[in-house]
């Protein structure tokens, strides 16, 4: 893929990090591909010590990855490695699904319906980077709610690991038509907020993950040949 030359008047450093992590969690750059460092310089327009302080980075957060004989490459993930991040998942967001649920003030929770409209109306454009997201800003929204921000980033961080896989997933089920139970929670969840119910939100948040989990456990032979 190419990347877009950055515009000069910033913070270059921050500019190139930015740049490959975004096309790395929207899966433009591919698990396994290389990253060069003066072909990335390049299509940056930048020298290769922003390029390199930015791989460094982004191997400490986990999205990269350094393969002997190979150099830095996008990190990917077997079927069975996604499902240990799933699993950590599940116990950290019901925790915080469970603990922000109560604390949501009223206009968090119109927010919270500002954000699902968001990622409707990105799922019927076919933005689905977008939808994503949008669904990644409802539940942080609710995540942000129980103040322990060792949780959120922890969350966060797991996120960010799994997002092209995500991305991938949900381009799937649009594919075979099967789209709606991605999102089949999310309506159910605003209820919960509105009530402020802890318990239930923690429990569709958990039947929401497991549910994910099960969709990747089925294309596990599928996605260990890969």
């Amino acid at each position: 893929m190419t990347l877009n030359k950055l515009e000069p008047n910033a913070l270059v450093g921050e500019q190139v990090f930015d740049a490959i992590h975004r096309s790395i969690i929207n899966g433009e750059l591919k698990a396994g591909e290389r990253l060069r460092i003066r072909n990335l310089a390049e299509q940056l327009g930048t020298s290769v010590m922003p390029v390199r302080e930015a791989l460094r980075r982004l191997e400490e957060g986990g999205l990269v990855e350094t393969v002997p004989y190979r150099g830095a490459v996008v990190k990917g993930f077997t079927a069975q490695e996604l499902l240990h991040i799933y699993a950590v998942r599940r116990v950290l967001e019901v925790e915080a699904a469970r603990l922000g649920t109560v604390n949501l003030s009223d206009s968090d929770v119109v927010n919270l319906h500002a954000d699902y409209g968001n990622m409707m109306a990105a799922l019927k454009r076919g933005d689905l980077s977008e939808c994503l997201a949008q669904d990644e800003n409802f539940l942080s929204r609710i995540y942000s709610a129980s103040g322990n921000p060792v949780l959120t980033d922890s969350i966060e961080r797991l996120w960010t690991q799994c997002r092209a896989y995500k991305l991938i997933g949900a381009q799937r089920a649009v594919a075979d038509g099967t789209q709606k139970m991605l999102w089949e929670f999310q309506e159910q969840m605003l209820a919960a907020a509105a009530a402020r119910d802890g318990r239930l939100m923690a429990r569709l948040n958990e039947s929401s993950i497991l549910a994910a989990m099960e969709r990747i456990r089925a294309a596990l032979p599928a996605a260990e040949d890969a």
